[in-house]
């Protein structure tokens, strides 16, 4: 079993695309040999893309009344979350948390907000201030502002915007069992609007809402084909109220052999771990550098607490990474 990882990652070192039954027999993988896949997934990952690891913060800046109804969301108004319902926070909170952000190590921080997208003039224009003024803190900005017009992924752009980002969530065939008031060639759209325009995109999604391995496979080589920069990785933190709480967390073994799998079909790519992280590698958490990772979101989530910045830039100190 070693040999035929083995030839597959020669294959990827030598700039060579692995095909889906060759990700598929990764996901057959188990035991020791799952730990192989991480050391080779580590492997290709210094090859690519070094030892460095791309830290980024975000900010919920306007939380809750979604009308769409992602099945593992706390801000949907389809399900009773009791999560924070609040409009877009003041200036002041986004600049002291762009600081702090910067002060923990982040290179990017993010602005998210809830809902369908942001269809206000006053508060397109709003973020854009808030984006020059995180750049001139020395911050990459970043936004999450959901389906957006290409007339205000311009004026974004103009303002100073480096990354959009939009996930997929899942495969084509999955999507609609997780969201029914979008759909996902929406999605693909916003995200090639994007390119167009010049912006980076980071696009992944959400693993443990019910999807297997097909689906997961599918989204990669869907991420593949639209050549975005940064595939952020989520798990599911079941939430109270949606219809995902009773769905229980991911094996840590298996959360982590997504990302060695991601790295062998996404080689060139940030692969950057995101929310649920907590909950879904525990105590695991130096493996997602060592499983091919090298990207990573720090502190807190939008709805859901993250973990402490310290550890994780010690973990990384630790093994010899920079950031």
């Amino acid at each position: 079993m070693d040999n035929d990882i083995s030839t597959l990652t020669e294959k990827i070192l030598k700039d060579a695309q692995i095909e889906k039954d060759e990700a598929r027999f990764l996901t057959t993988l188990n035991g020791s040999d799952v730990y192989k896949l991480f050391s080779y997934a580590n492997s290709i990952r210094e090859f690519f893309r070094g030892n460095f690891i791309d830290l980024c913060s975000i900010i919920n800046a306007k939380s809750g009344a979604c009308p769409e109804d992602c099945s593992y969301c706390a801000q949907s108004t389809h399900y009773n979350t009791k999560v924070d319902v609040y409009p877009l926070i003041s200036e002041y909170r986004i600049i002291e948390r762009a600081k702090e952000a910067k002060k923990n190590g982040a290179r990017r921080f993010c602005i998210v907000t809830s809902g369908r997208k942001i269809d206000n003039p006053d508060e397109i224009k709003t973020i854009a201030t808030w984006i020059t003024q995180i750049r001139d803190i020395g911050l990459l900005p970043c936004a999450t502002l959901g389906l957006l017009r290409e007339e205000d992924l311009y004026t974004l752009k103009e303002a100073g915007l480096n990354r959009y980002h939009h996930n997929l969530e899942t495969s084509e065939a999955f999507f609609p069992e997780i969201c029914t008031t979008h759909t996902y060639r929406e999605k693909v759209k916003t995200v090639k609007k994007a390119q167009e325009l010049g912006l980076s995109v980071c696009s992944g999604g959400i693993f443990g809402i019910g999807e297997g391995w097909e689906e997961r496979i599918e989204m990669a080589f869907s991420l593949r084909d639209l050549d975005v920069d940064s595939i952020p990785i989520n798990f599911l933190n079941p939430i109270p109220g949606t219809p995902l709480e009773g769905m229980g967390y991911l094996n840590p073994i298996e959360a982590l052999k997504i990302i060695a799998i991601y790295r062998f079909i996404l080689p060139d790519k940030e692969i950057r771990i995101c929310g649920g992280r907590n909950v879904a590698i525990r105590t695991l958490q130096p493996f997602i550098f060592l499983s091919g990772a090298d990207g990573l979101l720090i502190g807190d989530y939008l709805t859901t607490q993250g973990r402490n910045p310290d550890d994780d830039l010690k973990i990384m100190e630790d093994l010899g990474l920079r950031w």
